[in-house]
């Protein structure tokens, strides 16, 4: 089991909560003191944690398992814990698929179902496996993904920080023309039902 995560992971926490705290229409505002005293995602101490964790995605660094785990618990006091996750998953699936090299992205989308699903589903799996810790298996018309130690687990009430890996699946199955549909959370580990497991559907590859 691995005790370490992608730097992507916990970097897609704090820029979520940053973008969630910013202000609309006013980007002066954002280095107003008081403001950022009153919204955590424009505190210095963010700032600071997403320089880090920049850095140590470049340098393909991979934190601990349980700092990601105290971010995760950190939004999951939050009142909009739920939809900073899905924003979150959501800024993880769009980083990962741009590290699909731009040749590969282009023929994913020009060449016909029978070849290009394949090489969709393998970039799907890589990143799961990488930025997750989490592994996607096709079973016909579906794919799984399951991921056995989640970072989000228990972070918030009522299960919102499953939200995350939810929409990590859903954005990047989106933006590989694969899906655009519901992705079900099957089993939660939370639950008892040994690890978490999110079913999207794979639908052919939109040209």
């Amino acid at each position: 089991m691995s005790t370490t995560v992608d730097a992507l992971l916990p970097l897609s926490f704090l820029e979520a909560v940053r973008n969630v705290d910013s202000p609309d229409g006013d980007l002066d505002a954002e280095f107003v003191p008081e403001l950022r005293n009153k919204r955590l995602g424009l505190s210095d101490t963010v700032y600071a944690q997403i320089k880090r964790y920049t850095d140590a995605a470049r340098r393909k660094e991979r934190p601990v398992f349980d700092e990601a785990v105290g971010l995760a618990r950190l939004i999951g006091r939050r009142p909009d814990a739920e939809a900073v996750f899905r924003a979150a998953g959501r800024y993880l699936a769009m980083q990962t698929y741009l590290s699909i090299p731009a040749a590969t992205r282009r023929m994913i989308t020009v060449l016909p179902a029978m070849l290009s699903r394949p090489i969709a589903l393998r970039h799907v799996q890589r990143i799961a496996g990488r930025f997750l810790n989490g592994k996607v298996r096709r079973s016909g018309s579906y794919l799984t993904l399951e991921v056995e130690r989640s970072a989000t687990l228990d972070s918030a009430p009522r299960g919102a920080g499953c939200a995350y890996y939810e929409a990590v699946l859903q954005e990047l199955l989106r933006l590989l023309g694969a899906s655009g549909g519901a992705v079900d959370h099957v089993r939660c580990a939370g639950k008892g039902e040994g690890l978490c497991e999110w079913r999207a559907e794979w639908r052919s590859i939109s040209h």
